[in-house]
């Protein structure tokens, strides 16, 4: 196994970049060197017509990172609201996945062609798998390995994964040859995954928390009817008026503090801001601690070792 070009040691490595003015930035270094926003905006279950005007107000207010997804369907928005910013490409992190039916090592390298051409860029700054999908894994490995050539031609910056469990990375580690950089999934006070984050880190690959503020408890289909709102939870909100500030940026300042990549979504300009007003107070370990000691164990997302089928056959469009 070895990690990608530029890379001079395993770990995953923590710089703190911040405008001497508006303290408004965090950047980790990934395992292959990469400097990476740390916040980022998502834009699962936005709806395409919304999604280019959320793009535009997170890179008005100083995000500098978008995750999207092939099966999210609003890629193509993603980039419209990219280029109405009128920022250069080198300057915003794009981050997008490959959806299972696309999975192949040739399939594999034609969705990056569809990717970029929805995104309207040359190239993608973090590719990464969408789901292990354990019931078709040779298909995983083939796709995986398409990722390794795109980064090796320089079609895109880094790659990784998301959603895959400490057994998943341990067959794709041993049947590829680059560590992924990142492994984005559900993490939040109430599932935390600590065997995957153990895991992540035993192989210097950044943990990226998909529903980092919880607001995937309301997955549809998926939870049960007994569900918490985890922003309602009265322990995070003792700690958010201690420092007022909302519950949502004390979760993204727990998240960032502990040095994982958060990517809240949101369509709306007022939360945007919110979430991205998050570098100017600090969590002590107590309140970390107070926090991490909320983990239930229990998944409110698809569990990635579900095979499903009728999802994972969804086409992805031409570009």
């Amino acid at each position: 196994m070895t990690y990608p070009p530029g890379q001079a040691s395993p770990g995953v490595h923590w710089e703190l970049k911040r405008n001497l003015q508006k303290r408004d930035h965090m950047d980790i270094t990934l395992n292959n060197g990469l400097s990476m926003p740390a916040l980022g905006l998502g834009v699962f279950q936005s709806a395409p017509e919304e999604t280019t005007a959320a793009v535009l107000t997170a890179l008005n207010t100083g995000y500098r990172h978008i995750d999207t997804a092939a099966a999210y369907g609003n890629e193509r928005e993603v980039g419209q609201g990219v280029r109405i910013s009128g920022l250069d490409r080198s300057d915003i992190f794009i981050e997008t996945k490959i959806w299972v039916s696309d999975y192949g090592h040739d399939r594999a390298l034609h969705a990056w062609d569809k990717a970029v051409g929805k995104l309207g860029v040359e190239y993608v700054d973090l590719f990464i798998l969408h789901q292990p999908a354990p019931d078709r894994f040779e298909k995983t490995i083939a796709a995986y390995k398409a990722l390794e050539k795109l980064l090796a031609d320089g079609r895109v910056k880094a790659i990784g994964v998301s959603n895959f469990m400490p057994h998943h990375l341990e067959q794709l580690l041993d049947a590829t040859d680059v560590i992924p950089a990142v492994n984005q999934i559900e993490l939040h006070p109430y599932f935390t995954q600590p065997e995957v984050q153990a895991a992540d880190a035993e192989h210097g690959i950044l943990t990226q928390a998909w529903s980092p503020i919880g607001g995937i408890t309301f997955y549809p289909g998926w939870g049960g009817e007994d569900r918490r709102n985890v922003m309602q939870d009265p322990a995070i909100a003792a700690v958010a008026q201690a420092h007022g500030k909302t519950p949502a940026q004390v979760m993204l300042r727990w998240h960032l503090q502990q040095g994982r990549s958060a990517i809240p979504k949101s369509i709306h300009p007022g939360r945007i801001a919110e979430n991205f007003d998050v570098f100017d107070f600090e969590l002590s370990e107590a309140e970390i601690a107070v926090i991490n000691a909320l983990h239930s164990g229990v998944r409110s997302g698809p569990d990635p070792d579900e095979a499903r089928e009728e999802r994972f056959a969804l086409v992805i469009p031409e570009a």
